[in-house]
């Protein structure tokens, strides 16, 4: 891609589509950058800026405070205009325009696509009542409101969100069934060795797995009472959690020419598809990361989002004051958390890569443990279980390991010590 470039324009108007993290961030470091003209901000959701990581922990189990979960507004973004609570319908590139619904039209010198995701929904039959997600602070507030001691809640989808409400669910005194067309739980970023030992873990605290199939019906009347499942069992429910993933918020976007196929392609520099006045960043950013092979993906990792934010609003706004961009290469090493029953999950690198080797590297599985996923013999991706004074440890390898993909020392291999369970690798 050859950017072009945008006229140096240290005033005008920047316009940042997403008030979430990734947009104050990214506002932050447009103005931090010299950009000296007008910021404003649009974000669909009522709110501030707020941290989303505890809606499906602490803020489901304790109860929600939106005013705890929301963000220090920086200085450098202190002059920031937010309109919040309007939604983007469209963006004319060529013309450099947003609309909103309401009709508004903002001219804009540069623009920051910060939008995010929303949650996928099942398309199954049924009433739509006592059906929930969990993206937004109201999410969180109906689905507590709904998990009374003995209610039976129904999870759909046995990722990390699944996972993490049918936790906090039987802390809450909830009988917890999870449905999911895997064979374990977390199956794709975890694999099955890992997987297998995370639903012995939910198991024994009474949570009923119902893998290898899905829901093809809710019934009840105006409000859920059971689900349908393809084998023919139903299942009584009071309450359903649809957790089974999300989709890019890139309808606006359409009728530019962009690849929207997952997400808004960029360049390291999170550049959109050649436009230097145009950024994107946070979970709707597919951009290459050279530490793991140069192939745009877009990492759905907290994470990820500060970090491809700050990068993009650096670039947008060196790229608005007439400087160039940072020519470093971008090689973040993606990472994320989830808490369960008190137990700490930490992922680093990008375990998927090593999917077909994975490894115990210390530990047991039934405790606390590391696994290692690794791609021709090399480090890619590490979940911890517990063993938080391991972190940096394993961290440091597997940059190194990916450092040494692109030329780089190699790891001495005696410093990723390996155990296998039972003679096997996932």
């Amino acid at each position: 891609m050859t950017p072009t470039q945008p006229a140096p324009a240290a005033t005008g108007r920047c316009v940042v589509v997403g008030a979430s993290m990734g947009g104050l961030r990214a506002a932050e470091a447009v103005r931090k950058a010299g950009f000296t003209g007008e910021i404003v901000v649009v974000g669909e959701e009522p709110h501030m800026p707020y941290n989303r990581p505890p809606l499906s922990k602490e803020a489901l189990g304790g109860g929600l405070d939106p005013a705890a979960l929301r963000f220090r507004i920086p200085r450098a973004a202190g002059d920031v205009t937010w309109r919040l609570g309007e939604r983007v319908a469209a963006t004319d590139l060529a013309a450099r325009t947003v609309t909103l619904e309401n009709g508004d039209v903002l001219a804009w010198t540069g623009l920051v696509v910060a939008c995010g995701l929303r949650p996928r929904r099942l398309a199954v039959p049924g009433p739509p009542g006592g059906r929930h997600v969990i993206r937004t602070i109201e999410d969180v507030q109906r689905l507590r409101d709904a998990l009374s001691p003995g209610a039976r809640l129904a999870v759909v989808g046995a990722g990390f969100i699944g996972c993490e409400v049918a936790a906090t669910a039987r802390e809450l005194g909830v009988e917890v069934d999870v449905i999911a067309p895997t064979a374990v739980p977390v199956e794709r970023p975890l694999r099955r060795m890992l997987g297998a030992a995370l639903q012995r873990r939910h198991e024994a605290r009474g949570v009923r797995f119902h893998l290898g199939v899905a829901p093809v019906e809710f019934r009840g009347g105006d409000h859920v009472t059971s689900l349908l499942l393809g084998d023919g069992t139903e299942l009584p429910a009071d309450v359903v959690v649809e957790a089974v993933g999300c989709v890019p918020n890139v309808e606006w976007l359409d009728g530019n020419g962009l690849d929207l196929t997952d997400g808004v392609l960029c360049d390291d520099r999170l550049r959109v598809e050649g436009r230097a006045d145009v950024v994107a960043c946070g979970d709707i950013a597919r951009f290459p990361n050279p530490l793991f092979g140069g192939v745009p993906r877009r990492v759905e990792h907290w994470s990820m989002v500060t970090e491809t934010a700050r990068r993009a609003g650096h670039t947008l706004g060196r790229a608005l004051t007439g400087a160039e961009p940072d020519p470093a290469p971008f090689a973040p090493i993606p990472s994320f958390w989830s808490d369960q029953y008190g137990m700490r999950i930490q992922s680093f690198g990008v375990p998927d890569l090593g999917a077909e080797d994975v490894r115990v590297l210390d530990g047991d599985l039934d405790d606390e443990v590391a696994v290692g996923y690794h791609r021709d013999g090399r480090l890619m991706g590490v979940v911890l279980i517990g063993l938080r004074s391991h972190y940096m440890r394993y961290r440091a390898l597997i940059a190194e390991n990916a450092e040494h993909d692109r030329g780089g020392a190699p790891v001495p291999q005696d410093r990723v010590a390996e155990r296998t369970v039972g003679g096997s690798r996932a």
